[in-house]
């Protein structure tokens, strides 16, 4: 359900904000608000089942999706698989529609308006001819010592690390 009144650019500023410990471009934030509503990206591998955890970033959302904004949420099913096989290839699908539905679940559970908010799944682009250039390009131009320490931030560390973890870090780009 949409928002009954037309939410002020300040309303909505204060949505974005709310429960915030720092604010980075607020000047910015403000101007883009008042020209138009905002457009969020947020993206999660789907590596294992959604937990209570899951309520921390969903409320913030809920904020963004009060706020008018536009929220896409990236299901990173490609990287989930890359890191380390958390989820198997053949799940790879079922595990995206489960993270939807506990996502929308989640969402609706707090009385949040679910008009502007979209799902993308990572290999409906990540697996085009055009990204998969765009991946050997970067490899082309990235050292092996900056992907192994981009990669420690985010892929599960294992004695004997698959090379996937070297790719892992190059693919975090979102078209």
């Amino acid at each position: 359900m949409a928002n009954e009144a037309k939410l002020s650019y300040e309303e909505k500023y204060n949505y974005v904000v709310r429960n915030l410990q720092e604010v980075l471009g607020e000047d910015k934030i403000k101007m883009i608000l008042k020209a138009r509503d905002l457009k969020i990206y947020w993206g999660t591998a789907t590596t294992g089942k959604p937990h209570i955890a899951y309520f921390v970033p969903m409320t913030k959302i809920a904020d963004f999706l009060k706020a008018d904004a536009e929220v896409t949420i990236l299901f990173a099913d490609l990287h989930a698989y890359l890191d380390n096989m958390k989820a198997p290839w053949n799940l790879l699908d079922l595990r995206v529609q489960y993270y939807q539905h506990i996502i929308k679940a989640m969402l609706e559970s707090i009385g949040v308006p679910l008009e502007k908010l979209k799902f993308v799944k990572g290999t409906d682009y990540q697996l085009s001819k055009e990204y998969t250039l765009d991946v050997y390009r970067l490899s082309s131009v990235i050292t092996e010592h900056d992907a192994k320490k981009a990669g420690a931030e985010v892929v599960k560390q294992v004695d004997h690390p698959l090379i996937s973890g070297l790719l892992y870090p190059g693919m975090l780009q979102y078209n």
